[in-house]
Parts: structure tokens; C-alpha cells; sequence
């Protein structure tokens, strides 16, 4: 099954300051981006919602908004095109349903390779004690 994309218009960007030094150039340009994502006002899939919601990511708040930061490159733009790849790469990783583990029971062979190891491995253990037990 295909991962749900995200729309681009149930997405808010804020352009905001750098943080740290930066010189002269530090009041004029705004190109780190924040990313805000309704999780519940959102079109995704309810079982995809729940899985969202139920992911232990500091960047999910209490009232199951999503705020990215991003600040890796020099352009707007560019900050929030990877704000917006990191998001759909966690719905693409809350889409994937793990697939149910099924209860088998270990076949008869390898049962019989089982007990006929451990046998060996205690004959071994056995035969190294020989001698040192009795004159001590």
C-alpha cells in the first residue's frame, strides 16, 4: 500500500530568525523555516492519525500539532522543502502497518538437533573433569 502524501495547503510555514551569532548580516534575512501540522484537522487516514499521534517524537505536541525546524540551508525555500520531506517521512513511517507475527511450533527435526546438541555439549563437559576430583 502506497503512504498518504501530504497536502501542501494543511501545511504552515513561519519564517523565523537563526539563532547563534552571525555578524553583520544577522538582522536582515529570515531563512530558517517552521513547520506547524495539524495531525487531527489533517487528511490523512484515521489509522494513520492514531499512529501518528501514538509516536514517541518530541516534535508532536499535547494537542497533536507537528513543529518541524529547519535551518540546514542558506534559502527559505530550500528549508522548507526538507521541513516538509522530514514530515512525510514520518507519516510514511506511521503509514507502514508491521505485519502480525504468526505462533509457530519448532518442527521435530529440529527438536531432535536440539537435545542430540545438548547431549554432545554436556558429554564434552563431562569428560573434561576427569581425575582432578578425586585426588583432591
Amino acid at each position: 500500500m502506497k503512504p498518504p502524501v501530504i497536502d501542501p495547503r494543511e501545511v504552515d510555514f513561519t519564517a523565523i530568525r537563526a539563532q547563534g551569532a552571525g555578524g553583520q548580516n544577522v538582522n536582515k534575512g529570515s531563512s530558517p523555516a517552521d513547520l506547524r501540522f495539524d495531525i487531527r484537522a489533517s487528511s490523512l487516514p484515521d489509522a494513520v492519525k492514531e499512529r501518528l499521534l501514538a509516536l514517541p517524537d518530541s516534535r508532536i505536541g499535547s494537542d497533536g500539532v507537528v513543529v518541524i525546524k529547519a535551518q540546514d540551508h542558506r534559502s527559505l525555500p530550500r528549508n522548507q522543502a526538507d521541513a516538509l520531506a522530514r514530515l512525510q517521512d514520518m507519516v510514511d513511517r506511521a503509514a507502514h502497518v508491521p505485519k502480525s507475527r504468526r505462533a509457530t511450533k519448532p518442527t521435530h527435526g529440529s527438536k531432535l538437533r536440539r537435545l542430540e546438541s545438548k547431549t554432545r555439549h554436556g558429554a564434552t563437559k563431562a569428560a573434561r573433569g576427569r581425575g582432578r576430583l578425586a585426588s583432591e
